[in-house]
């Protein structure tokens, strides 16, 4: 008997001693974050976000006003982007200007996940849950719409891709 309540009183005083170090881990890496977070503030002077902006072109363009995305104004200039879009096993797929930013599927301008005091859950700004694929989408030089789920490789100078690598597997 006494065997098993020195195992069990020598189990918990390691439990508790290794929980004491994860909480002052944490604690120490929490000061950490807040010292950086004074030293480096989140920018408070962004006037018009890019990222915003491609959201509304593109709840637009996917809800069949294609006109409304082309059309929708911007108040600063955009700047331009080289992309070169990757499919693994095959090599480059395609290489394209983007007008503004790439931005991720996942980003949104409402809250995708917030249930409202109503007892509801609150919808994106087309009306439906749920999340989109992993990748990302950009609208061209030329005001098309692009989605990827692949590799890609972005740049804010021109791309030129010489002698691209193609994989070609032969079957039997």
């Amino acid at each position: 008997m006494k065997k098993i309540i020195t195992i069990l009183l020598a189990v918990v005083l390691v439990t508790v001693m290794l929980t004491g170090c994860e909480e002052t881990d944490v604690m120490r890496q929490q000061e950490v974050a807040k010292s950086l977070e004074q030293a480096q503030p989140t920018p408070t002077d962004i006037e018009y976000s890019l990222e915003r902006y491609n959201l509304s072109r593109r709840a637009y363009w996917v809800n069949g006003m294609e006109e409304k995305a082309r059309s929708l104004e911007c108040p600063i200039e955009k700047p331009l982007g080289y992309i070169v879009l990757f499919l693994e096993g095959v090599g480059v797929v395609d290489t394209c200007i983007v007008d503004g930013k790439v931005s991720s599927l996942n980003s949104f301008l409402t809250p995708d996940s917030q249930f409202v005091s109503s007892g509801t859950w609150l919808a994106d700004v087309d009306g439906s849950y749920g999340e989109n694929d992993n990748g990302i989408f950009f609208f061209t030089s030329t005001g098309e719409y692009r989605e990827w789920t692949g590799a890609y490789y972005y740049s804010s100078e021109p791309v030129i891709v010489k002698d691209p690598i193609l994989k070609v597997q032969e079957e039997n």
